[in-house]
């Protein structure tokens, strides 16, 4: 009887120990199942060189030969990284020169666009300066013009023969220019019959060579 005792409690401690394994492998394969511990990692170095020995091929991971390998998929995802880098450096040197060239091109043309501008400006006040200086001798033309309506024909031709022949072209047609305004009777060809003939041929030959404009 104490025999057949002590095979029963030898099978229960048995059992036992048999399920507290299959208890610890099932909660390995949970926590696997998880992610939270890598059971093929853990049982590497033990599980790997007795299976080797047997011939057993467990799908086990070999066991790390070299610290440095921990590290090597790190390396070569940073190694990835610095050249995406690098590569993007490059792009925003090349750009930043774009910008450069381009904002030197733009000063260019800025200062071209000045310079246009000042010599229009300069233009502009020389031809309003021309302008004005027109207008003050068309109207001290006509003035004169006026001067000499009023004065006897004889006087008149008098101060004319004293006269460069230009300023007596352009009196006479600013006269010319009143009459035709007022609608009155012009003095110009009244004035040249009083001239003497030599005169009056040189005046009409050139107020019909270079016509007023």
């Amino acid at each position: 009887m104490a025999g057949i005792s002590a095979v029963k409690t030898g099978s229960k401690v048995v059992a036992l120990v048999l399920l507290i394994l299959i208890l610890v492998l099932g909660g390995f394969v949970w926590f696997d199942y998880l992610g939270l511990i890598n059971v093929k990692e853990m049982l590497s170095p033990v599980v790997g060189p007795v299976a080797g020995r047997l011939g057993i091929d467990f799908g086990l991971p070999e066991p790390i030969k070299n610290i440095e390998d921990i590290n090597l998929l790190a390396k070569e995802r940073l190694g990835k990284q610095q050249q995406s880098l690098e590569l993007r450096m490059s792009e925003l040197d090349l750009r930043e020169q774009e910008i450069e060239t381009t904002e030197v091109e733009i000063k260019q043309m800025l200062e071209s666009l000045e310079e246009r501008e000042a010599a229009f400006k300069e233009q502009e006040k020389s031809f309003n300066d021309r302008l004005k200086a027109y207008d003050n001798r068309n109207a001290n033309l006509r003035q004169a013009a006026e001067y000499f309506i009023g004065m006897p024909p004889e006087a008149a031709v008098q101060m004319y023969l004293e006269m460069d022949d230009q300023d007596v072209i352009d009196i006479l047609r600013a006269h010319q220019a009143i009459s035709n305004e007022k609608g009155t009777a012009s003095m110009v060809s009244y004035w040249l019959s009083l001239m003497p003939a030599e005169r009056s041929a040189t005046l009409n030959r050139k107020m019909l060579k270079k016509p007023e404009s």
